[in-house]
């Protein structure tokens, strides 16, 4: 193939670098096979005005296959049908008003949908809950999963069962950090939080004298070295449309408590200690089981190396380009 692939981010913000970093990992290991491109866009948010500035200020090119990476999904009503659309999640229009949840199936989802070849989606979880809003479209999803950064790579430690420090990623309401502080309750450890704390959760913490730090917007490297200190990763989430966390911290060798539902399952499978999220209880056996068990926790992180292999960035790409190479021979039917 001799194509030129443009990628469609959204308008560059510190504070949302994730999308930008899977397809820059993408983009690299495609390197020969294709030609890559990128477009940012010039205005964010999701207000009507937005949407027009974007659509507007978009010229499209001839003999260009698009790829909207996320967030802008409506760019698909300028882009056409020699275009991918990578949906992450659907849990924007989960739980809104039904006049808000209306506009942003009509721009983020039926629309967009309406007017794309492929659809990829991160996981077979999210398949199935895009299937419902878009019933009509079900024949242009893909489920092409994360990729894990290679850079993330295997850290020898020495586990601190005495006080271990546990790392927590996220502080957003589907993230459960409140159950997961309470289930450390007496527990010996230190807890790092990723993610600006809300003065509730603050309060929280101090109440039940959890020893803990907080750090918020970190470059890559920063958080890489959070997932290299600690000794064990939490992510017991109640609704995720992949799980990122779960892969980066097996990639490095540290042992993973995650939820027993919905994407996290899908991800993890059998290489993670699954738990309820719902139950405080539950979590705390969790953590609990993966500090005193030794074989357990060492075999967990074996499971995981294993696991990994299934999100190799050179293995995504691919699967990636498959679906390129699809619309091409369809010419973007």
């Amino acid at each position: 193939m001799n194509e030129i692939i443009t990628y469609i981010f959204r308008k560059p913000d510190p504070k949302y670098k994730s999308i930008e970093g899977l397809f820059n990992v993408i983009a690299i290991n495609l390197k020969g096979d294709v030609v890559t491109k990128r477009i940012q866009m010039a205005f964010s948010g999701g207000g009507l005005k937005t949407i027009c500035n974007n659509l507007t200020n978009f010229k499209k090119q001839a003999n260009q296959l698009y790829h909207i990476t996320g967030d802008v999904h409506y760019m698909a009503l300028k882009t056409g049908s020699k275009t991918v659309l990578t949906i992450h999640d659907v849990q924007s229009i989960l739980k809104t008003s039904f006049i808000k949840g209306l506009y942003l199936k009509l721009f983020w989802f039926w629309l967009p949908a309406f007017c794309v070849s492929r659809i990829t989606v991160i996981s077979e979880f999210t398949k199935k809950e895009l299937s419902i809003i878009i019933p009509f479209a079900k024949r242009k999803v893909r489920v092409v999963h994360n990729p894990v950064n290679p850079k993330f790579q295997p850290n020898a430690y020495q586990f601190n069962k005495v006080k271990p420090t546990l790392l927590l990623i996220g502080t957003k309401p589907n993230k459960n950090l409140e159950r997961t502080i309470q289930a450390l309750e007496t527990i010996n450890c230190k807890v790092i939080i990723i993610g600006k704390l809300l003065d509730a959760q603050v309060n929280l913490l101090d109440k039940l004298n959890i020893n803990y730090v907080n750090k918020f917007d970190l470059s890559f490297d920063d958080l890489y070295a959070q997932y290299r200190t600690c000794d064990l990763v939490c992510f017991a989430s109640t609704y995720e449309g992949f799980g990122m966390p779960i892969i980066e911290a097996q990639a490095i060798g540290r042992p993973v408590i995650s939820s027993n539902l919905g994407a996290m399952k899908e991800v993890a499978q059998e290489s993670a200690c699954l738990v309820d999220p719902y139950k405080v209880h539950a979590i705390r056996e969790g953590i609990l089981k993966l500090i005193n068990n030794d074989q357990y926790r060492e075999d967990l992180i074996s499971k995981g190396f294993v696991n990994i292999e299934r999100f190799q960035t050179a293995k995504i790409a691919h699967e990636y380009l498959q679906v390129y190479k699809e619309i091409l021979k369809n010419n973007g039917n």
